[in-house]
């Protein structure tokens, strides 16, 4: 009577089918992450820039870059207008987990100021998933 099972080889050639399988699938996956969380920038950018300019609506003016976008969870110093907060949660960080750069005055003519992500490396001027995310582009 035989024994029923797999022989090596049978399982050696499973596991390289495997591993074929997850050298093709996994780099894609990996991409579509990296497009998500420029996506969710965006989305937060967008929120708060909505919130900025309720505050300026409310008091104004922006915030300066010196009260940055705390201005937008507590009142500053002396803001008697100040209608806040204007987030339902705190200031968030971008999905890198680096807080976003707020700028004023704009480096672009057209717009008061700028919110920046500087991208998965959080350094300026990055490519791919290192690109900038900013109210400007």
């Amino acid at each position: 009577m035989r024994q029923q099972g797999f022989t090596l080889l049978e399982l050696l050639v499973v596991i390289v089918i495997i591993g074929l399988l997850a050298a093709f699938v996994a780099p894609r996956y990996f991409s579509q992450i990296g497009k998500s969380q420029q996506q969710i920038a965006r989305a937060q950018i967008d929120s708060l820039d909505k919130a900025l300019v309720q505050y300026r609506i409310d008091t104004g003016h922006y915030p300066t870059q010196e009260q940055g976008l705390a201005a937008l969870d507590a009142r500053p110093a002396g803001e008697s207008q100040w209608r806040g907060p204007y987030l339902k949660k705190n200031v968030p960080l971008d999905p890198w987990g680096t807080a976003f750069v707020y700028k004023i005055p704009s480096a672009v003519a057209e717009r008061d100021y700028d919110l920046v992500s500087y991208g998965k490396d959080g350094q300026p001027n990055g490519t791919g998933e290192n690109a900038d995310i900013s109210t400007v582009n």
